[in-house]
């Protein structure tokens, strides 16, 4: 789901193996994710999406006189909060140490990969050949992650 700033600008559903780069959008007070072949195209995550980052998390702080803070993490699901409240951001990241931060407070220009999408109603009843086929995928995507992960940064 895109933050309902990025409702004007062009944008598309995630898919598993999308490689997004954070941007901060030119039209909009806000910050979100775009495929990285297709920067003017907002790609939206459903609550529940994990992301691999390719290097450690960095995002502004509140106040921005305390300059940057990162999470020296590199796999997070999306998620929504603040839902009560119709007037602020609601896209966040939550890391595996509980640990949220706001996705438009995202550093511009960092890298990560669609590892697994959230199963939707329709998913949770299909039969178990598809669901193996997905698994396959996704153990795929997992394993490429990793090897990237272990690369050395260039």
């Amino acid at each position: 789901m895109c933050d309902y700033s990025l409702h004007l600008i062009a944008s598309r559903p995630a898919k598993v193996a999308d490689r997004l780069v954070s941007t901060d959008f030119a039209t909009s007070i806000t910050r979100g994710f775009t495929a990285i072949d297709q920067p003017e195209v907002a790609v939206c995550l459903r609550p529940g999406t994990e992301l691999a980052f390719d290097n450690d998390v960095q995002y502004d702080r509140a106040f921005s006189m305390f300059g940057r803070a990162r999470v020296e993490q590199h796999v997070a699901r999306f998620r929504q909060v603040n839902m009560d409240d119709p007037h602020v951001h609601h896209d966040a990241l939550e890391f595996p140490g509980g640990q949220i931060v706001m996705v438009t407070r995202l550093i511009p220009g960092q890298t990560a990969t669609v590892l697994q999408l959230p199963a939707s109603p329709q998913e949770r009843g299909s039969d178990r050949a598809q669901d193996g086929m997905e698994g396959d995928m996704q153990d795929d995507v997992r394993d490429y992650v990793e090897a990237r992960l272990r690369e050395p940064i260039a």
